[in-house]
């Protein structure tokens, strides 16, 4: 049977329930208003010191998935997920609240409640009713803080201001709320051809999953989730009169799809330049680009979006948008085709990246050098396969990027990869690597070696360009000079196609010697559309 909290009572979780993986559920509605329920991760002094700990409809969870947002469900207006054993230990206190989104005021709520079930079982309650507040557009309703152990409060104080206000007095940062902008295209992924035994696929973004049921742990009667939607304003571009006939000409046909009469949306220049002028009598206008192509978009216009009319709005924020930072709480995350960042507060392993390959980096972050040792510099310097690394450690995200190449990270899961040092940008320190020497000649720099990584970890590969990803078959062979890496269980040989009679003349087809390989089903080789 549940108990019925008041404001202002607390209790031990352990005193509730043995469990850990607990559902928390919030009922709150009023006629004609709407509301935002959210979670603060506050940290020991209660500030919200690590934004991914603001768990609300726009970031549903935090990075480890100890705080999940569920949506509505089982007669809750909103709930979460919360897995205690699973938060970590910078964050001190879960608060749960409710702000009214619009105009409106706490003293227009109808009876509500926060409420805990653990194992379908409801174990807590606490109700409220709009008669306890006036003014107030924001209600903090309960807070789970851990104090030796994890405990619950019934809190049920309102707040003065909404959302907004809630944030700053955790001590978030609010940004000014701008129309969504489209994401950048990501990264073309390259993956082996469909087969059933095709190899993993190189670098490729994951395939997005399907949306999991909400858990069976909390909820005793799953309803079908609704999230709140947010539109961005519709923006119209202005509509000009249609553009008179040349003098002694026809009337000018509706170009393909245009309304008769209705002329082409005025284009506006360039921040800081003038608008073009009529070209003189007698002259032609400048010229529109061939069919079928576009003009080259300028800085912080989107391709096909008129420059007077920019897709996330007027001004320096929205022509930046697409170029914002991505965090997606996962250790190593591509910015872009040529940058990549790498969160160190993550995982807790330093990172080895090549010198000098550091473009920017955010928080505390220290940087030395990693020597290889006489041994190993010594084998580097006969086997062409010296790496000249940094050590980067700290707590921070750190930018890495080369020379614009193109940049993918690979996670091993206890496998093994070969690829030419030259090749390597960064790596998990927690990876082993050796020179493994190849049976012949011919690899990536004409040198005998290449580098082998084994073990649990991430390792970033540049190549020139997009590379693409083959499967190991018997009849598998690549250019040595544009072969980047494969996996360790293939065998690599040497392949001649010279002939003493070719010989005898003076030219010949300049593929003369290339790399075989050979493997069981499940091995690949990455090659990339550069020869170095």
């Amino acid at each position: 049977m549940a108990r019925e909290f008041q404001r202002g009572h607390k209790a031990k979780i352990s005193d509730l329930t043995s469990g850990t993986d607990l559902y928390v559920g919030v009922q709150i509605a009023a006629p004609g208003l709407s509301f935002d329920i959210s979670c603060f991760g506050l940290d020991a002094d209660e500030q919200l010191s690590d934004d991914r700990y603001f768990i609300f409809f726009n970031q549903p969870k935090s990075p480890e998935e100890s705080i999940q947002l569920l949506g509505a469900q089982a007669g809750d207006t909103e709930s979460f997920r919360v897995t205690l054993d699973r938060i970590p230990a910078n964050i001190h206190k879960l608060s749960f609240t409710a702000t009214v989104d619009g105009t409106g005021q706490m003293s227009q709520v109808g009876p509500g409640y926060i409420r805990i079930v653990a194992g379908g079982e409801e174990v807590v309650r606490y109700a409220f009713t709009g008669s306890e507040f006036t003014t107030e557009r924001a209600v903090m309703l309960g807070d789970f803080y851990l104090k030796d152990v994890w405990r619950f409060a019934a809190v049920g104080q309102g707040f003065d201001g909404g959302l907004d206000a809630l944030l700053r007095n955790f001590g978030g940062e609010v940004a000014e709320e701008e129309p969504a902008a489209p994401a950048p295209a990501a990264a073309p992924g390259f993956a082996p051809p469909a087969q059933a035994s095709a190899p993993p696929a190189f670098g490729a973004p994951a395939a997005p999953q399907a949306p999991q049921p909400a858990p069976s742990f909390g909820a005793p009667a799953p309803a079908p989730q609704q999230q709140p939607v947010h539109t961005a304003p519709t923006i119209a571009a202005p509509m000009a009169p249609p553009a008179p006939s040349p003098y002694g000409g026809p009337p000018q046909q509706p170009q393909f799809g245009q309304v008769p009469g209705q002329g082409a949306p005025p284009m506006s220049p360039p921040y800081g330049q003038q608008p073009p002028q009529a070209p003189p009598y007698g002259q032609q206008p400048p010229q529109a680009p061939p069919f079928g192509q576009q003009a080259p978009p300028q800085f912080g216009q989107q391709p096909g979006v008129p420059q007077g009319v920019p897709a996330g709005g007027a001004g320096l924020q929205a022509a930046l948008q697409p170029y914002k930072e991505t965090a997606t709480g996962q250790r190593w995350t591509s910015q872009n085709q040529q940058l990549m960042r790498v969160d160190l507060t993550m995982g807790g392993t330093p990172v080895l990246a090549r010198q000098g390959s550091m473009v920017m980096y955010q928080g505390k972050v220290d940087f030395g050098y990693k020597g290889a040792g006489f041994a190993g510099r010594m084998v580097g310097n006969a086997t062409g396969q010296e790496m000249q690394l940094m050590r980067c450690t700290g707590r921070g995200q750190v930018f890495l990027a080369e020379e614009g190449a193109h940049l993918h990270p690979i996670e091993l899961q206890g496998d093994g990869l070969c690829v030419s040092a030259e090749s390597v940008l960064a790596f998990d320190e927690s990876l082993t690597y050796e020179v493994r020497r190849i049976e012949g000649h011919g690899i990536p720099g004409g040198a005998l070696f290449t580098m082998q990584f084994q073990g649990s970890g991430t390792v970033v590969v540049k190549t020139h360009g997009v590379p693409v990803v083959l499967p190991v078959t018997p009849t598998t062979f690549a250019d040595a000079n544009a072969v980047v890496a494969w996996s360790s269980a293939s065998q690599v040989i040497l392949s001649s196609q010279v002939r003493l009679r070719r010989n005898a003349y003076p030219g010949h087809s300049g593929e003369t010697v290339n790399l075989q390989f050979r493997g069981a089903p499940g091995n690949f080789i990455v090659v990339q559309p550069y020869e170095v």
